[in-house]
């Protein structure tokens, strides 16, 4: 691939420094994504195209395969089996690109941006999900070009996550619909935002009963699906500044950007507009990790399948609008390798 030289990045994932990807696209990373079933990682950018990367066992990189959209990726994810990158953007379009052959076909497509695709593995297949800007949500069997179903959303779609049979859509206007899959065209819940600021993420628990939910106000909501459950949802400031070095008020708030699950252990990472990455542990309601700050915002997040390696990548994320794109911002990915003291439960608090 022309945008690949042979540059790899070898460092050992057993040193404290976290290792730089080799190759980063050249504009603002939307989305990172692991493969289910080996260490490849997927990355969408605003330059308008996904790029695959193999990640070797001491954290060397090294692109594989690149395909492209007719405008900026906004959303990615692989199928469970690990052959094929499923990607959506500002072209209205959906893309399903095969790692064998190295053919990319179109398989979705809306009247406006798609801001997430997913893939969905369903006791009777896979299926594809796509959430968009023109208010609606289209399940898709990736072997016909018309939509199985379509559900109108209350407004357009910012957020969605699946963990199946859960899917929680975030919406413009702080609207949340949360879905029984079972039943994929009536939501089963809807209910406003229990934060009162727009919702930038949404993201399921790897056990379905619940979701965290992140703001453009720096806080973050645990929410579970279940009323009875009720006394477990809570929410928490992250992501803040104090307005100056002698007053401790956290009153500079920064945007959520990413809530990524571990897939082992079910605590979580948060990033942020600030350029700070942590991790947490939602039941004993503590932080197990705070990250060094980065030289840029954080806009993505990814564990890969067995969650020793964390990937996040550092670019502008236009939380700032376009004044905030300064000439020379970074666009860096960076592989982390998770130890275990940093992604375990604590033991609850009594």
């Amino acid at each position: 691939m022309s945008f690949f030289g042979q540059a790899t990045s070898a460092t050992a994932v057993a040193s404290d420094k976290d290792i730089e990807v080799a190759d980063p696209p050249p504009d603002s990373i939307s989305s990172l994504a692991f493969s289910p079933q080996a260490d490849y990682l997927a990355v969408g950018s605003w330059d308008n195209n996904v790029r695959i990367y193999e990640v070797g066992a001491n954290g060397q990189t090294q692109g594989k395969a690149m395909f492209s959209h007719q405008g900026p990726v906004l959303s990615i994810c692989w199928n469970k089996e690990g052959n094929r990158v499923i990607s959506a953007g500002a072209d209205n379009a959906g893309r399903m690109y095969d790692v064998q052959t190295g053919q990319s076909t179109q398989i979705a497509k809306h009247d406006a941006p798609i801001r997430i695709i997913k893939y969905v593995d369903t006791p009777s297949g896979g299926i594809v999900v796509t959430g968009s800007w023109d208010k609606t949500i289209k399940y898709w069997d990736i072997r016909s070009p018309n939509p199985v179903s379509s559900v109108t959303l209350p407004e357009r779609c910012y957020s969605l996550d699946v963990s199946y049979p859960l899917m929680v859509v975030g919406t413009a206007e702080r609207q949340v619909q949360i879905f029984n899959l079972t039943s994929p065209t009536a939501p089963y819940k809807t209910m406003a935002s229990p934060l009162k600021w727009q919702t930038r993420v949404v993201s399921c628990f790897p056990s379905s009963n619940g979701f965290a939910i992140g703001t453009i106000e720096g806080r973050v909501a645990i929410q579970y699906v279940d009323d009875k459950d009720a006394s477990n949802n809570f929410s928490f400031k992250c992501h803040r500044k104090d307005s100056s070095p002698t007053t401790k008020d956290q009153s500079v708030v920064f945007a959520v950007n990413d809530i990524s699950f571990h897939p082992i252990h079910g605590t979580f990472s948060t990033c942020g507009s600030d350029g700070t990455v942590n991790f947490w542990d939602k039941d004993a309601r503590t932080r197990l990790k705070a990250f060094d700050p980065s030289p840029g915002p954080v806009a993505a997040t990814a564990f890969n399948r067995n969650g020793n390696i964390f990937a996040y990548a550092i670019s502008y994320d236009w939380s700032k609008g376009h004044s905030g794109m300064t000439p020379g911002h970074p666009n860096k990915i960076m592989l982390h390798a998770c130890k275990d003291e940093e992604v375990k439960k604590r033991p609850p608090k009594r």
